[in-house]
């Protein structure tokens, strides 16, 4: 795939076909909204956490290691997390070195992960944006591929065949809730369903990067902060994606970090199922009530990582 590809459901379509021998096909929970102390029917979760490397961003990962031309140098990286585990588990899988630039911000957990696939790990500053300019140094010094978190068009047609999954294990839903950082899922995803199903975009109150976006009528500069910051808070939304939202995205609502914590808590004492804070925060627009369901209203919920500690099992 060349950098000018669009993001299609055909080239999804094909990208599919292409990364699933190498990707889960993770599982669906349908729960009752009074299983978390709600009114209303039936409740959909996509438990995308349980993808390998411990969320979404292995789709994106493959689908660049696969259809780009990696050089001799390997592949470079720059992520809060996710994106740094995923690239260097596809890496280890298909004997590619990786370099995963991090920001200090990022959690234990994540980095933990990323050094257990066998990349080499490099603190890159105090914020992703910090990280991505050193992996870029990087890149142009050692010819390394940089592998983009969210605005390659590789990512993103990666990431949107989780769209084509959710469609065929959910075709009867109404609306999709999505947490967006960058915006390489929510792009992806509304490139699948292109105004097939209302998209609900979920953000941290405390890093809007898309609400600010959509507001300004293309990427700004917004806070990058709050207890999913490694994950949902980059400086700005992806060029490649902003076009996808904009016309596919149905509406956007933010969430408070003590919402995302309790959403948190509330899918593992409901359902144990664990998550990361950003993985999190879709559920939280609904625990919350950010998001207000109509009567007969089918909902699916995308829990999207479960990199964390926050579960002791000592």
């Amino acid at each position: 795939m060349s950098a000018s590809i669009e993001i299609t459901p055909d080239r999804i379509a094909a990208a599919e076909a292409i990364i699933r021998p190498h990707v889960r096909r993770t599982p669906v929970m349908t729960v009752s909204m009074a299983d978390f102390g709600l009114q209303g029917g039936a409740l959909d979760l996509k438990l995308e956490c349980l993808q390998h490397s411990g969320s979404f961003k292995a789709r994106g990962a493959f689908t660049n290691l696969l259809t780009r031309d990696v050089p001799a140098a390997g592949v470079v990286a720059a992520s809060g997390g996710n994106h740094g585990a995923a690239v260097a588990y596809a890496a280890m899988k298909l004997g590619i070195k990786a370099t995963i630039y991090v920001p200090s911000i990022s959690a234990k957990a994540k980095t933990d992960r990323i050094r257990s696939f066998g990349a080499d790990l490099v603190i890159g500053g105090d914020r992703y944006a910090d990280a991505l300019a050193a992996s870029e140094i990087f890149a142009e010094k050692c010819g390394a591929m940089q592998i983009h978190a969210f605005n390659q068009p590789e990512t993103l047609v990666g990431q949107g065949t989780l769209g084509k999954e959710i469609e065929e294990d959910l075709p009867g839903i109404d609306t999709l809730l999505v947490a967006v950082g960058g915006g390489g899922l929510i792009g992806g995803i509304a490139a699948w369903y292109r105004g097939r199903v209302k998209i609900v975009a979920v953000e941290p109150e405390e890093a809007p990067t898309l609400s600010m976006a959509l507001a300004a009528g293309h990427p700004v500069d917004a806070p990058a902060g709050g207890v999913a910051a490694d994950s949902l808070a980059p400086k700005q939304v992806g060029q490649l994606m902003f076009p996808l939202a904009r016309d596919h995205v149905g509406q956007s609502v933010l969430v408070t970090d003590d919402a995302i914590r309790q959403a948190q808590k509330a899918l593992w004492d409901s359902v144990r199922v664990a998550t990361e804070p950003g993985g999190a925060a879709a559920m939280a627009a609904i625990l919350s009530g950010r998001y207000v369901p109509d009567k007969g209203e089918r909902i699916a919920v995308l829990v999207c990582g479960s990199n964390t500690t926050a579960v002791d099992f000592g």
